[in-house]
């Protein structure tokens, strides 16, 4: 009997326990919420002494200041300030520098950009090694000032000069050596990049 009894306890008392288990929970207070953060944003500062992984453009760094360098020949860009913006990525990225001197109007300007921009093998090597950075050269703005620190630019456009990362001139290079005819030789301008590379460093 007392066996009995007390297995009927037991399971009573069980019952009851799974009953309160299982009895639904109040749902939880939602979370206030929370207003939007309007407060300006400043843009981000490059810092030549961040190390890099792979010499790729780092998250810290203003990637669009970057891709505007070599985006389209504008007479209102200052290239003071844009060579300097090139040499702390070529610091930090272990790359060189290419000014393309030229403007809007500069057919061959033109092709030598579509025949880079059209060839991955060319771009992707491009922007492993350098900093592209385009530099106008028009009635419209000559830049005369910026352009006076290198020798005189001989032919026709676009010219390119190899700029080292602390800014010392390497090579001016006019770009007829990378034409047949009026066509752009995609292989001379693969070995002219591949000439003037920066080292691997050690």
């Amino acid at each position: 009997m007392r066996t009995t009894f007390g297995g009927a306890v037991v399971a009573v008392v069980c019952a009851a326990l799974i009953g309160a288990c299982s009895q639904p929970q109040p749902p939880a207070a939602p979370e206030p919420t929370q207003p939007l953060d309007t407060r300006p944003t400043e843009p981000p500062v490059a810092d030549p002494s961040e190390p890099v992984a792979s010499g790729n453009t780092p998250a810290a760094a203003d990637i669009a200041a970057i891709a505007g360098l070599g985006a389209q020949f504008d007479p209102a860009r200052d290239p003071v300030a844009d060579l300097e913006t090139a040499k702390v990525e070529a610091q930090r990225g272990n790359k060189r520098i290419i000014l393309e001197v030229g403007n809007a109007a500069c057919e061959p300007c033109h092709a030598l950009d579509e025949a880079v921009e059209g060839n991955g093998d060319l771009r992707r090597f491009r922007d492993a090694h350098y900093v592209w950075v385009k530099v106008n050269d028009s009635a419209e703005n000559p830049n005369a000032a910026f352009l006076g620190q290198f020798p005189p630019l001989q032919g026709e456009h676009p010219h390119l000069l190899v700029i080292d990362a602390d800014g010392t001139l390497l090579a001016p290079q006019p770009s007829e050596a990378m034409h047949k005819g009026r066509t752009v030789q995609t292989a001379r301008v693969m070995a002219f990049l591949k000439q003037w590379a920066p080292p691997t460093p050690r």
